[in-house]
């Protein structure tokens, strides 16, 4: 999907030595996919994904930390493994 678009793009830039109303849409087009692009999954800009999955990462870890702190089940097995969570992190 993303070759596509750049060959698009190129080709009405191309096109705009013939008429610049192609370089107009060929801005356009750019403009959108640097604004709108990303929610649809073809944005260029993926730098703020790392932050977005350490942040999901963090939830998911404290979750898990808490379903296991509150379960019935394997009590003394989930102290364990917080316990050994702890000594690893200082």
């Amino acid at each position: 999907m993303f070759v596509l678009l750049l060959i698009l793009i190129v080709v009405l830039f191309g096109l705009g030595f013939v008429s610049p109303l192609w370089w107009v849409a060929g801005a356009v087009l750019v403009f959108g996919v640097f604004r709108y692009g990303r929610d649809r999954g073809v944005g260029w800009r993926r730098g703020s994904d790392v932050g977005e999955y350490r942040t999901y990462r963090d939830r998911r870890e404290r979750q898990d930390r808490w379903d296991r702190r509150y379960s019935r089940q394997h009590r003394a097995r989930w102290r364990r493994e917080d316990r050994r969570d702890r000594e690893r992190r200082g």
